[in-house]
């Protein structure tokens, strides 16, 4: 078996580590002997997101998004027809609020997203309003509740999200009230949490292969792996930041 991965904007979108969702996902797919190719989209390439089974986009400043944002418009079409196909996506802070219908700068400056769901993100110009620092996350997926935990820092503050990943156990989210984190649907994984988000939750990582190959293979299953390194490491900070840890 086969996944192939598209990380758009590499060169610009790659805040906090964020490369290393990349690493995990090649590394948990080499682990059940599932070949896992990585191709990257950089400004002006000619490359289709829906010849692919993951694209993940991760997190930049407002200069980055600037940069970008009109070539990632102009790959809109092509990413309505992914998620016909079944491509699934992993959205980071900056990637996640672009899908959305725009993105309003703290100097009052409007960048259009491809507007393919309703949130929308506007940057916040109060200081005590920044979302920042370790997050802890209760997070539900395809039937699945767990915590999840994670770094944010960012001004935006997200709203009319109808579907949110997870119910905020700390931290702050996607607004600095909102008591709630992310957005997904059945084709995307959208947060502010860096850290990165997979290494230090590996089951979030193991739901996106899933996905991916229950749309290419008609098969979800996946040989287990010790993560109990990963597990203790997740606990010591949902105990430091004084929620329950897990089993």
């Amino acid at each position: 078996m086969e996944l192939k991965v598209l990380w758009l904007f590499d060169n610009l979108m790659d805040l906090y580590g964020d490369r290393g969702n990349i690493q995990v996902l090649k590394e948990r797919c080499a682990r059940r002997g599932i070949e896992c190719t990585v191709d990257t989209y950089r400004l002006g390439d000619d490359k289709k997101c829906s010849d692919y089974d993951i694209v993940f986009m991760g997190g930049g400043a407002d200069h980055e998004q600037n940069l970008l944002y009109e070539d990632l418009l102009g790959l809109k079409d092509d990413i309505a027809y992914s998620f016909e196909k079944g491509t699934q996506y992993l959205l980071i802070c900056g990637g996640y609020q672009l899908f959305g219908q725009y993105y309003l700068d703290q100097d009052g400056i409007r960048l259009d997203g491809l507007g393919l769901y309703d949130y929308y993100t506007e940057a916040t110009t109060d200081r005590n309003n920044r979302c920042i620092g370790n997050i802890a996350v209760e997070v539900t997926i395809d039937g699945e509740t767990f915590k999840a935990v994670g770094f944010e820092n960012h001004g935006g503050q997200t709203r009319n999200v109808d579907t949110p990943l997870g119910r905020t156990l700390s931290g702050h989210g996607n607004t600095a009230d909102s008591g709630y984190e992310g957005f997904v649907t059945d084709n995307v994984i959208g947060t502010y949490m860096h850290g990165p988000l997979l290494p230090k939750n590996p089951r979030i990582a193991d739901i996106l292969i899933k996905r991916a190959l229950r749309r290419k293979y008609g098969t979800d299953e996946l040989a287990p792996l010790d993560d109990t390194l990963e597990n203790k490491a997740r606990n010591v900070m949902l105990k430091r930041l004084g929620v329950q840890p897990e089993g």
